[in-house]
């Protein structure tokens, strides 16, 4: 999705945003230095497969997945990580690794940690490596309706 279909659906939405430019950057923590915001409020796109069906699942850039509680969370017998010749043809238009978290966008479940929605705001990469998007996550929540469970760690 082109950065501006996605303003396009927040603005559709009536929803406050702030986009923010910033050099290239290829990890969600690389990107939260570089836009002076804390790596729990940033949001990463985390490609994975439950029960075989491609999905999302939403952290902060400064945690990590536990498949055993996403699996629980998501009443599935499996959870596990996609490889990326799995999902880059799903999203055409972004650049790989920096899909925003709109699943429901892309007709997939999307599961956010709890982690996330202890903050007022989140920010995201908005499909490329150079931009994200910052807005309340109350407003996230609206828009997507993500499953939200705890299922990631902070990495030490």
């Amino acid at each position: 999705m082109p950065i501006q279909k996605l303003k396009a659906f927040l603005d559709g939405s009536g929803i406050k945003y702030v986009s923010i430019q910033h050099s290239a950057a290829y990890t969600a923590q690389e990107v939260a230095a570089l836009a002076h915001i804390p790596g729990a409020e940033m949001a990463k796109t985390v490609m994975v497969k439950i029960d075989g069906k491609m999905a999302m699942a939403v952290v902060p850039a400064s945690h990590q997945i536990e498949f055993d509680r996403l699996r629980e969370a998501a009443g599935a017998k499996t959870a596990e990580l996609a490889n990326e010749d799995e999902f880059k043809d799903l999203f055409p238009s972004c650049d790989v690794g920096a899909m925003p978290p709109f699943g429901n966008l892309y007709d997939m479940d999307v599961y956010c940690s709890t982690a996330l929605s202890e903050d007022v705001e989140i920010a995201f990469n908005a499909g490329s490596h150079s931009e994200l998007i910052r807005l309340a996550f109350a407003d996230y929540e609206q828009l997507v309706q993500p499953e939200v469970a705890r299922f990631s760690r902070r990495v030490p």
